[in-house]
């Protein structure tokens, strides 16, 4: 584990992470978020962009290719609503000779190492944990932990981007926070094009009939508002194809069988 020393404190570091997340479709995304990370000018910072949509439209994997095309280590750090300002900061842990260290979080290792930090699903964390953020994500572009009383600035490449699902959160994201993540970019249900695209990278091996009934079915649960999404088409492809292989029954006959396993009775209405 990489350590760094600032101000005499010695604080362990968090690895980046690797990924088998690749965007498909949808380039125009892509090009907003990687604007918003541009600086330019010595005055000038970047923004720090939030990307909204529903579960499972792939609001982390636009982050993390973003982040990727710019060929900067990536960090992720999942938002729940029990994180707390220490967790986001840097925590104190005990050592294998017994003794206090102090390891920094994902978001701090980021900051330090001048990566890319995807803060998933922020809008799950409480304004108290959000606080502890907010001279990160204006002009003063640093953290302060309490246990250590450290301040710890941001590498002038450190970038940063939230993701939000587009549903009832846990808290309420707090107004002074909501100026300070922009621009909101928002994510919808892709075309039928793209969407057949997406699952053919997710699913090289599926049968092309089974991709495009997977397809068919997402788009009327699209048009009818439901929030089924590609995440679930996968799946839907995913045990089909598995039950196929292991009862040797026909797809026309697992397929629907797939459908209602994954997403529920309810979701039978959109098929053919």
């Amino acid at each position: 584990m990489e350590q760094t020393t600032i101000d005499g404190i010695s604080l362990s570091l968090a690895g980046p992470v690797q990924l088998p997340l690749k965007w498909v479709g949808q380039d125009e995304l892509l090009q907003q978020l990687l604007a918003a990370w541009m600086v330019i000018d010595d005055r000038d910072i970047p923004f720090n962009p939030r990307l909204i949509g529903k579960p499972g439209v792939g609001k982390t994997t636009l982050a993390y290719a973003a982040a990727r095309r710019l060929g900067r280590p990536v960090y992720l750090f999942q938002a729940t609503m029990d994180t707390r300002p220490e967790d986001l900061i840097i925590t104190p842990v005990i050592g294998p000779d017994g003794k206090i260290q102090y390891a920094a979080s994902s978001l701090v290792s980021a900051m330090v190492k001048g990566g890319i930090l995807i803060l998933d699903e922020g809008n799950r964390m409480s304004e108290k944990a959000w606080a502890s953020l907010a001279p990160l994500l204006d002009d003063r572009r640093y953290v302060e932990s309490i246990i250590t009383g450290l301040r710890v600035p941001a590498h002038r490449d450190f970038r940063i981007v939230v993701t939000m699902n587009e549903d009832a959160s846990t808290f309420e994201v707090p107004e002074y926070i909501h100026s300070r993540l922009q621009p909101q970019i928002f994510i919808d249900f892709p075309e039928a094009d793209e969407e057949l695209m997406i699952l053919k990278e997710n699913l090289p091996f599926a049968p092309s009939r089974i991709l495009k009934y997977v397809v068919d079915f997402l788009q009327r649960a699209h048009a009818a508002d439901e929030l089924y999404s590609v995440r679930d088409g996968i799946n839907i492809a995913r045990y089909a194809l598995k039950m196929m292989a292991a009862t040797e029954r026909a797809a026309a006959e697992l397929l629907p069988l797939a459908v209602e396993r994954v997403l529920g009775d309810e979701a039978l209405r959109y098929l053919a």
